[in-house]
């Protein structure tokens, strides 16, 4: 069983294996802490959580993503 992510962090960077990526992640500790939102961290690198403040990074390569 994978680890579970702390998601009380202000800051989560994310690679694009992530993508779509939401808020919040289902391996986090909190995963059911606020409803789902889907942050598009894809266009600039970077996204804000509307419900939480988790500020996402995304990095490394990104891929074609549909």
């Amino acid at each position: 069983m994978a680890e579970l992510k702390e998601n009380t962090r202000r800051v989560i960077e994310v690679t694009a294996k992530d993508l779509p990526l939401h808020c919040p992640m289902p391996d986090m500790v909190a995963w059911n802490s606020h409803p789902r939102v889907f942050l598009p961290v894809h266009k600039t690198g970077e996204a804000l959580c509307p419900y939480c403040g988790t500020q996402y990074k995304l990095t490394g390569p990104v891929g074609h993503h549909h």
